[in-house]
């Protein structure tokens, strides 16, 4: 699942950076590199290690033209901040999950552009950032509910183990 994973998201990446439209967009698309790996270091951490979502927001950042490795950086945090709340939420509504990578993603965020306003990297519009944000928060459900149906990745159950009798 880990190789899944990485792939995965190098064919979001390929398919963001097919040049389906000749005129600029004026509206965001939601980041949904961003949202998989959160769905999925809530729902299996182990499916998601520091070093994969950090080659891949890496990677990610050098295909987009980003300032390389600030929000990677961002998103390896926010990785594992929330890979140490995986055991509380399981117990949780998927609202309230729903809330916390909201909070998550409104604070990586704003960190961010804080960041690239400090250093004066030109950044995009207000308006386009704000609907990015909210995009990718109203997206996650979406790529929560595909992640499992079509990869079977869901929360483990309280006293599951692996094949070699760790606990999850």
């Amino acid at each position: 699942m880990r190789a899944a994973f990485i792939a995965l998201c190098l064919v979001i990446m390929f398919f963001h950076l097919l040049p389906l439209e000749t005129m600029p967009r004026r509206w965001a698309a939601p980041d949904l590199l961003v949202a998989l790996c959160f769905a999925w270091a809530l729902r299996r951490p182990d499916y998601v290690p520091a070093l994969s979502v950090a080659g891949v927001m890496l990677l990610a950042d050098l295909m987009f033209q980003r300032p390389p490795g600030l929000w990677a950086a961002l998103v390896v945090m926010a990785v594992h901040w929330l890979k140490s709340r995986e055991r509380r939420q399981r117990e949780t509504t998927f609202v309230l999950e729903w809330f916390t990578v909201a909070g998550c993603l409104i604070s990586i965020t704003l960190i961010y552009r804080v960041v690239l306003l400090i250093l004066m990297v030109p950044s995009g519009p207000p308006f386009l950032i704000l609907m990015q944000l909210a995009m990718t928060i109203l997206f996650y459900p979406l790529v929560v509910i595909l992640s499992h149906l079509t990869l079977g990745v869901r929360r483990s159950a309280p006293g599951e183990v692996d094949r070699l009798g760790h606990s999850l």
